[in-house]
């Protein structure tokens, strides 16, 4: 059991991570424990949950238990985009529930950015929270059209300037110094995070309160209530017996015994510059801390950092066989090396800076790329996740739908279209390996055919049905 010293050999899992004051590390399960609700898995959606649960209710005995360190996972190394990214689109949600349904997950998802800005101020966690906003440039004539289609359906659906604009080539260009900016779409409902200040600023403020959170307690198996048993949580070093049991676990899912098909561990990677000159700023602009990206399809991200870095991140690392989730995984020389020249390509000044951080680690990807929140009372078993990335809001989300679930209150959270949507299993190996390989495959290949030829693809539009957009 014991404590050890501090974090350091943490600081290495990312740029957020290695900023941290050192902090203790937590004691571990030591025997047997009974609870109200044992919350499995240490990030924003076991932390956000445990949070709302002691404000609907201050009695609970609540226990979050984890098997590295709070943040360990996605929420301590992700590209710090508070925003209000769905993993499936409004179209898809508006055919499958109607219109009002998805106007209501759309407004749910834009006042969790604001949800959690104000959580972390009320707490007293500086987690760097700057409303600053998305800008996505369109540099290609591809991109140019796709960025005009999504006001279009923007429009289409209901919303209005004030939630999705166009900025011609002069404006975006005032906000993002990129080179080759034609144009951009922009959004106010993102914030700029440290996110690893803001998952341990919660666990410290839930001990205050009075959870228990438990690190180095690897779970083996999470069992539903049966007659006359009430749901458990079983661990190497005892058993947590609870009324709820709460599963959130995102890219880790799979190491759960019988979850290798739930969730797809799929790895985005990151790198950061050393803080740059207020001459590179003049150029490159981002004042107020916009996150940005562009319209390309392989997924690219990047927000200025509080300390005037650049943290840039990216897919296209492979996906594992067997939904393998392993530390090597989290440093792929080919990505980053993709990731610091696509950064040269955006900003030509930074040819010389030097990349100070390089990490990276999975994201959950469910079959149909929808997120989802439920809990089945006769079982016990309450769950959230499949974020494909867009978690650092959707998780907060998620546990206030997850606390009213719960505790049984009627609200409008828990009418919401993705509460209780059950996505399908993943294919068995090695079909899982080669669909989601080929998935990534063609995707690069809409980017390097529209670079050539500067037309849309038509691999891209094929991967968006199969995708369900």
């Amino acid at each position: 059991m014991g404590q050890s010293a501090d974090t350091t050999g943490y600081a290495a899992l990312s740029l957020w991570w290695d900023g941290l004051e050192p902090v203790p590390v937590r004691r571990s399960l030591d025997g047997a424990l009974d609870v109200d609700v044992a919350i499995v898995g240490g990030g924003f959606t076991g932390l956000w949950t445990a949070r709302s649960l002691l404000e609907a209710d201050p009695t609970l005995r609540v226990v979050v238990v984890e098997k590295e360190v709070v943040g360990f996972g996605a929420s301590g190394r992700n590209g710090g985009w508070c925003s209000a990214l769905f993993a499936a689109s409004d179209a898809r949600i508006e055919r499958q529930h109607g219109h009002d349904a998805a106007m209501a997950m759309r407004r749910a998802m834009q006042a969790s950015v604001d949800e959690v800005g104000a959580a972390a101020a009320a707490d007293g966690i500086d987690c760097r929270y700057e409303k600053g906003g998305t800008i996505v440039a369109a540099r290609s004539a591809a991109q140019v059209q796709r960025s005009t289609n999504e006001i279009d359906e923007a429009r289409a659906f209901g919303l209005g300037e004030e939630d999705l604009r166009w900025l011609d080539a002069g404006e975006a260009t005032k906000v993002l110094g990129a080179k080759g900016v034609l144009g951009a779409t922009f959004t106010p409902h993102c914030a700029a995070i440290d996110p690893a200040r803001l998952v341990r600023g919660l666990a410290d403020t839930l001990e205050r309160r009075g959870v228990t959170v438990l690190e180095g307690t690897e779970v083996l198996a999470i069992e539903p209530a049966t007659a006359g048993q009430r749901p458990r949580v079983r661990t190497a070093f005892g058993t947590v017996v609870a009324d709820v049991v709460v599963r959130a676990l995102e890219g880790w899912t799979p190491t759960l015994a019988g979850a290798a098909r739930e969730i797809a561990p799929v790895y985005s990677l990151m790198v950061a510059t050393e803080p740059l000159p207020a001459e590179f700023w003049a150029d490159a602009g981002l004042d107020g801390r916009p996150t940005f990206a562009d319209h390309r399809h392989v997924i690219i991200y990047g927000q200025r950092t509080a300390d005037d870095r650049i943290a840039f991140g990216g897919r296209g690392a492979p996906y594992h066989i067997g939904s393998s989730v392993r530390p090597s995984f989290d440093r792929d020389p080919g990505v980053f090396k993709m990731l610091r020249e696509t950064l040269v390509e955006l900003f030509p000044a930074l040819v010389d800076a030097r990349i100070t951080h390089r990490w990276g680690g999975p994201v959950g990807v469910p079959r149909d790329w929808h997120s989802s929140v439920g809990y089945e009372r006769e079982s016990g078993i309450a769950w959230a996740g499949g974020y494909v990335g867009d978690g650092v809001s959707t998780t907060n989300l998620a546990g206030r739908t997850l606390a009213d679930l719960i505790v049984g209150r009627d609200s409008e959270l828990v009418r919401l279209p993705w509460v209780g949507h059950r996505s399908p299993r993943w294919e068995p190996e090695p079909l899982r390996w080669l669909g989601i390989n080929m998935g990534l495959w063609a995707t690069k290949a809409a980017d390097r055919t529209e670079l050539r030829n500067g037309q849309p693809s038509w691999i891209a539009a094929r991967m968006e049905r199969l995708l369900g957009g």
